[in-house]
């Protein structure tokens, strides 16, 4: 299965250029229909705003977006370049203006677009779909930070942590990685820590930049 990006979560996130009001909203989609059907909810909420542009990617699906009657190339197209940039899918951003009186031009709109679209991916996050191994790893206490700092190096995350007798830990790696990790671990701590593979799992989980 193939791994790609997705917002973690929804984000919003707002600024003022020259007295318009620009707000930034984004939403993780798993198809077109709810995509449009989005849309559609957003231009009735904020029907008193002057525009709601919008720039969307599904995965293996179509990407679009509208300026919304702000003139062509100046919101939808460089609101999708940010989700592009940013190798995002499955994602949908809205970025609303209330018009504060003051023209910005082309290429004001185009910047006020693209920190509309960009402030939002910041404010809802990157998250990585991926097929994850799930790994229990049994630690004593003396070895328990240098498990956690190997998991950190590959870009792992442990999920759970039981203190007992000894240290039970339940971590997710990347599932190429996994035997790879199991054996350094094995390694590092002199065979004294020897995990196991207990299953797998398609999901997305929220990534550090």
């Amino acid at each position: 299965m193939e791994e790609y990006l997705v917002p973690s979560g929804y984000g919003e996130d707002e600024f003022v250029e020259k007295k318009s009001r620009f707000i930034g909203r984004i939403w993780p989609v798993e198809s077109e229909e709810e995509a449009q059907e989005r849309i559609r909810q957003m231009e009735k909420t904020y029907s008193d705003a002057a525009h709601n542009c919008w720039a969307y990617v599904i995965k293996d699906g179509p990407a679009r977006f509208s300026d919304n009657g702000e003139p062509g190339g100046t919101a939808g197209n460089p609101m999708m370049q940010v989700l592009q940039k940013e190798n995002l899918n499955n994602v949908l951003c809205v970025v609303t203006r209330y018009f504060g009186g003051i023209l910005l031009g082309a290429g004001g709109l185009v910047r006020a677009y693209t920190k509309g679209a960009k402030i939002a991916v910041n404010a809802a996050g990157k998250s990585i779909k991926r097929v994850w191994s799930v790994l229990y790893i049994p630690c004593p206490y003396n070895f328990y930070e240098r498990v956690k700092l190997e998991t950190e190096s590959f870009g792992g995350i442990i999920r759970d942590t039981q203190f007992g007798a000894e240290v039970e830990l339940e971590i997710l790696v990347a599932q190429p990685q996994a035997q790879g990790f199991l054996d350094k671990i094995l390694d590092m701590t002199s065979g004294t820590v020897e995990g196991m593979e207990t299953g797998q799992e398609y999901r997305a989980f929220p990534i550090e930049e």
